[in-house]
């Protein structure tokens, strides 16, 4: 591992060598390449001079071992520098984990009403304002491109972007089946209805990694439908893109402009193409991906939102970590959950590095 965090130290200086060439700035494609590798590298380096370091402190602390007047002193910071060296060898090992490539990317955000009829899409949108607050917490962008409403305030089905540092890292964990347990407003009788909504999350593809012929596309323009007054029915803003080889179909009304529905939806087109290839790159990919939303069942699920009991619980953690306070989750405090799962995730790696 120390010969790998050498090579990546190296790799770090030639990086910002070339970053520093003038001529660097005139490709955009190629500095934004190494602005990322930078941004990767650089945690990682850090922590490997501060594990070289604590090392250098334990070969001086053993050398004042040697002096009578300077045992006790050197016996409390050679201490202290094999503590620094475990805790600091542990987070080079997650540090040196494969690291997913989308993970500074933003994200498309799609979430369907499951099971549970009207209830489903009051659930749906319940988690559309936990995702807008979380993303306000976090500074992000989140910007609605489609959305199907029911007359009661429900969510159908919506696609949104997300931008922002981070988002498809945190969000990516938010995909599957969301369950929900509790007395919906449309029940009279007081009953408890179990119901469910979907979320699929995708990471958002750059121009530069996805090209789209324009002759593989057609367009169509319609007049939009919802809240807008008279100018909805008036002009043909929303836009309508068929990719013509894959029949993939992405519909923008949210905008006012045409050309801006038009925009918007070429970059939901492009995620979804994106992805598509790199599912027939990786089967593994194309595997997790199938199994992100399932049928939208109960079955299959991914975290259940309890009212009676006031908690929330993901049922890919475990003990006591795995429930959450219902009303801080639904009003955006997410980090709390997710940090849970990036820690299951990474414990779950390391676990699999250990035993290859």
């Amino acid at each position: 591992m120390l010969e790998k965090l050498k090579q990546i130290e190296l790799r770090l200086t030639e990086v910002e060598n070339q970053m520093a060439d003038p001529a660097v700035y005139t490709d955009r494609e190629k500095l934004t390449r190494l602005s990322r590798e930078q941004k990767e590298l650089t945690p990682v380096v850090a922590a490997y001079t501060a594990y070289c370091r604590a090392r250098e402190d334990e070969q001086t602390a053993l050398e004042m071992l040697t002096d009578p007047e300077l045992r006790e002193l050197a016996q409390e910071e050679l201490q202290q520098a094999r503590e620094n060296q475990e805790r600091l060898y542990e987070e080079l090992r997650i540090l040196l984990l494969p690291r997913d490539p989308n993970d500074q990317k933003g994200v498309i955000l799609e979430i369907r009403a499951g099971i549970g009829g009207e209830e489903g899409a009051l659930f749906a949108a319940d988690l559309f304002r936990m995702y807008s607050m979380y993303a306000e917490r976090r500074g992000w962008q989140l910007d609605i491109v489609s959305s199907n409403e029911t007359e009661i305030g429900g969510i159908k089905e919506l696609s949104a972007t997300v931008e922002g540092e981070g988002a498809w890292s945190r969000l990516k964990f938010e995909a599957g089946t969301h369950r929900v347990q509790r007395v919906p407003v449309t029940e009279s009788s007081g009953r408890i209805q179990t119901s469910a909504a979907t979320v699929a999350v995708m990471p958002e593809a750059e121009e530069v990694e996805f090209t789209i012929d324009p002759k593989d596309l057609q367009i169509d323009t319609y007049r939009s439908s919802g809240a807008g007054g008279q100018h909805v029915n008036k002009t043909e803003s929303a836009i309508r893109i068929t990719h013509l080889p894959t029949g993939t179909v992405v519909e923008c009304q949210d905008e006012r402009s045409q050309h801006k529905n038009k925009d918007r939806a070429l970059k939901i087109l492009r995620s979804k193409l994106y992805e598509a290839e790199q599912e027939k790159q990786n089967a593994a990919i194309a595997a997790q991906r199938k199994s992100q939303v399932g049928t939208g069942d109960r079955s299959g699920k991914i975290r259940t939102y309890n009212f009676p009991q006031n908690r929330v619980t993901d049922h890919r953690l475990t003990g006591d970590s795995k429930n959450f306070n219902i009303d801080a989750v639904l009003n955006g405090n997410l980090d709390a959950l997710i940090d849970a799962l990036v820690l299951a995730d990474q414990t779950r790696r390391l676990q699999e590095g250990s035993e290859e």
